[in-house]
């Protein structure tokens, strides 16, 4: 299937590893042209290294951390400047901490809801419109399975993320007289260094190894393993594409199965 992509300026936050990193492939892949970015320029810029060697299309690292609406403006006047008119948009940062309600102070969670909430919403109010002028586009959030599922010692997550989700379901109606689609992605265990992360930190809290902390979670997945990093780049791509131009506020999982949630 043609997906449509060629020639398209996708701007990637969160873009220089992990799952972010894995769309900006797949999307550069399919011949778009992409800007990544992410709280460190030079780790963007070794990623857009990366990607343009492997797949031939052109791809530029830029400094967008998205607790920053003037590094978001400024991001965006480079990929004018180095791509084009944007078309395409997937919105995407860290996690937060993992930890329990009991024990997690006031500062964190301010740190929390700047990072998950408030920075998709100024990336959208950055880059948005200029997607509107263009009477045509998609953007793509990356939000967590704590928003079918509470997930355990993710107190931050669980509380904050579903805000995002309201955030796409609600763009969804308000963008569509612009011509733009909103949807969801939702990412179960993939193998990131953010899950290795988080794997490490409930094996320590449960006293058990890592191995046995992972086979656990594996046991709770109907296809049995972690998904890759790039099945998930591949659900991003086609989302943002042509291939699903009838598809708005809906959520996609890329969960094996994990997630229990009838909707």
């Amino acid at each position: 299937m043609d997906l449509g992509l060629k020639g398209k300026v996708a701007m990637v936050a969160g873009g220089s590893r992990g799952l972010g990193f894995a769309v900006a492939q797949a999307l550069a892949a399919e011949g778009a042209l992409v800007s990544i970015g992410s709280s460190n320029a030079e780790h963007s810029r070794e990623a857009a290294r990366r990607i343009a060697q492997s797949t031939g299309s052109k791809t530029i690292g830029c400094h967008g951390d998205v607790r920053s609406g003037e590094a978001l403006a400024a991001w965006r006047q480079q990929t004018l400047e180095q791509l084009g008119p944007i078309e395409l948009l997937f919105a995407n940062s860290g996690g937060p901490p993992a930890g329990r309600f009991v024990g997690t102070d006031e500062a964190a969670w301010r740190e929390a809801f700047e990072l998950l909430v408030l920075g998709v919403i100024r990336l959208v109010r950055v880059v948005a419109p200029g997607i509107a002028e263009q009477g045509k586009g998609s953007i793509l959030f990356s939000t967590s399975s704590s928003v079918k599922e509470p997930i355990a010692n993710l107190a931050l997550s669980n509380v904050l993320r579903p805000a995002v989700s309201a955030l796409a379901k609600t763009l969804a109606g308000e963008y569509a007289a612009h011509g733009i689609r909103v949807n969801q992605l939702i990412p179960g265990r993939i193998a990131t260094d953010r899950v290795r992360h988080l794997d490490e930190v409930n094996s320590q809290r449960l006293g058990i190894t890592l191995d046995e902390q992972q086979r656990k979670m594996k046991a709770n997945i109907p296809l049995g393993r972690y998904g890759q990093p790039e099945e998930f780049g591949r659900a991003a791509a086609f989302l943002l594409s042509d291939a699903a131009s009838y598809v708005t506020g809906a959520t996609l999982q890329v969960d094996g199965g994990m997630i229990r949630a009838l909707i």
